[in-house]
């Protein structure tokens, strides 16, 4: 195969009277990655799926077929390609050969119905799908819903599942003329992905990714994890969300193994730790509380160190010291879809080894600082972009401004300007900065509570609900009340085999615990909706309290 970037000549020169040129200069680009894992460590294990291995130099090669056949079958540089897998080897494959041919990755969340997926591929422009066969069914209804052609080539990672595409993804492959692909010139300002934000509002947007940011962010996340050679990473955070948070591109980068698994499993989590001795995994809260709360005959015990990065939500201090006690180190990492997954890290301080477990959970539970990739981080008023005091108590919006920020939203000039007004990016997440610099999230913008004219921040609520031996999940609203304009209310799932709960109770815990006007006035039990990725979705929350707080229950 032929050099990634021919040889080029460019005109910029600088103050200095020196040209740069493709001797000197070179986009960033995060398929390099993978041409320089394959250069240092071709033999090495790079992904494990099942009992399949797969070295460097297979994975590479892997790579190159599907960007040549790509190709060949028509798909040219800036055009889409979709894709619709759980983390199975294509899924990584198609991060690395869809950017090699110059062409957009979108990864569409496996959860989602036909009707929002059909949405994707119309607004995204797609102009193939990959989509593993589990999702056959929902794929042709999308696929029947988009008023055009869209061709679909089958992931047949399970061969019992019946085929609605017209191509076979591994026979696909194997028909793909390597020799005849023809790498296109490509530049690192250049859209690399396209991701649709989760729809906590229920307006997903369409963010699209340079190839500069996910080459810096990755590198950040490596170093952020301390990611090498010895790494092993298992895939517990789904691909599609923000690309994995760039770390399909970090683990080939640091040329680490990728452990592939297919659905998340509680046994099978543990057993891989143990027995492919996992280093490195993420996830949302959800999946540190799957964790805690595995039957015990899923636990495996394990004699190296593993770190969870979490994010998507602050994790309960309870939660962080729980994976602490099953020994894993956590990690607590904030960002959005438009940051590219992480943004901000809430780094190690050897001071809080002094501290108690409580304390030093608490802590642990902060955003923290901005990571390698962000240049700049302010809170801030939203209006005159004016900082707060990091004094741990004004409330401010949460900027960003580095080399990981979205280059906009697809067909969406308004929402893009909005977004990314005054030079920074405005996330809608309010929070504190404190003395020592780090952020500590207390809620979004849309999601704070005003009772009374006093603002009361939901994440406040939910820390203390958690705290509660029989709470498993907790997620607080405002609903209305003559009163006081806005109250509490608060979304209750408990424990495996915890006894009855009541509302009182609840209420009293929380009393006891925080100034009483914090406390929920209506107490709600039941599962939290969520997105696929873990975020629960409070403006649904909202419409089922609204219609239960009508109806005159309490509980």
């Amino acid at each position: 195969m032929t050099a990634p970037f021919p040889p080029r000549e460019y005109e910029a020169v600088g103050v200095d009277g020196l040209t740069r040129t493709s001797a000197n200069w070179m986009p960033l680009d995060p398929v390099h990655f993978l041409e320089h894992a394959v250069r240092c460590h071709p033999d090495k294990t790079a992904v494990i799926h099942g009992y399949r291995r797969l070295s460097y130099r297979q994975f590479h090669e892997r790579v190159c077929r599907l960007a040549a056949a790509l190709q060949q079958q028509g798909i040219c540089p800036g055009e889409t390609v979709a894709i619709l897998a759980p983390n199975v080897p294509a899924m990584l494959e198609a991060h690395f050969a869809v950017p090699m041919l110059g062409a957009i990755l979108n990864p569409i969340n496996t959860r989602l119905d036909a009707e929002t997926i059909a949405f994707h591929l119309q607004h995204g422009g797609a102009r193939l799908l990959l989509a593993d066969t589990e999702y056959g069914e929902v794929v042709a209804t999308a696929r029947a819903r988009l008023g055009r052609v869209l061709p679909v080539v089958d992931i047949a990672d399970l061969p019992t599942c019946p085929r609605v595409g017209e191509w076979e993804y591994e026979a696909m492959l194997a028909a793909a003329d390597v020799a005849q692909f023809v790498p296109p010139q490509r530049d690192e300002w250049q859209a690399v992905s396209l991701q649709y934000t989760s729809g906590t509002t229920g307006d997903p947007k369409g963010v699209v990714y340079h190839a500069r940011g996910a080459y810096l962010n990755a590198l950040s996340n490596l170093i952020a994890s301390r990611l090498d050679a010895d790494s092993v990473y298992l895939w517990t955070l789904p691909m599609f969300h923000c690309n994995g948070w760039t770390y399909p591109w970090a683990v080939t980068a640091a040329c680490g193994t990728h452990v592939c698994l297919r659905q998340l499993d509680t046994a099978a989590v543990f057993r891989l730790i143990a027995e492919e001795k996992v280093t490195h995994m993420h996830g949302a809260p959800v999946v540190l509380n799957m964790l805690i709360h595995a039957p015990e005959h899923h636990k495996r015990r394990f004699q190296h160190s593993v770190q969870i990065g979490v994010g998507g939500a602050a994790p309960p201090s309870t939660v962080i010291a729980g994976m602490a006690a099953m020994g894993f180190r956590v990690v607590h990492l904030y960002g959005t879809t438009e940051s590219y997954g992480p943004a901000t890290v809430c780094a190690w301080q050897p001071a809080w080894s002094r501290l108690s477990s409580e304390e030093r959970a608490r802590m642990m539970a902060r955003q923290g600082v901005p990571m390698l990739a962000q240049g700049a981080l302010m809170v801030a008023d939203p209006a005159t972009l004016e900082p707060v005091p990091q004094d741990g108590e004004t409330m401010g919006e949460v900027m960003l401004r580095g080399h990981a920020i979205m280059k906009g939203y697809l067909d969406n000039p308004g929402a893009s300007a909005r977004a990314l007004a005054g030079g920074f990016y405005h996330t809608g997440d309010l929070a504190v900065w404190h003395p020592d610099g780090y952020i500590e999230i207390r809620d979004r913008a849309r999601d704070i509570i005003i009772s009374g004219g006093e603002n009361i921040s939901s994440l406040e609520v939910e820390e203390v609900l958690c705290r509660h031996p029989d709470i498993l999940e907790a997620a607080v609203v405002a609903v209305a009340d003559v009163r006081w304009g806005e109250v509490p209310c608060a979304f209750i799932s408990l424990k495996e085999g915890a006894g009855r709960l009541a509302a009182d109770d609840v209420v009293a815990f929380c009393r006891a615990r925080m100034a009483h006007f914090k406390a929920p006035r209506h107490v709600i039990f039941g599962p939290l909706s969520k997105t696929a990725t873990g975020k629960v979705q409070k403006y649904l929350l909202r419409q089922q309290a609204q219609t239960v707080l009508q109806a005159g229950a309490r509980t």
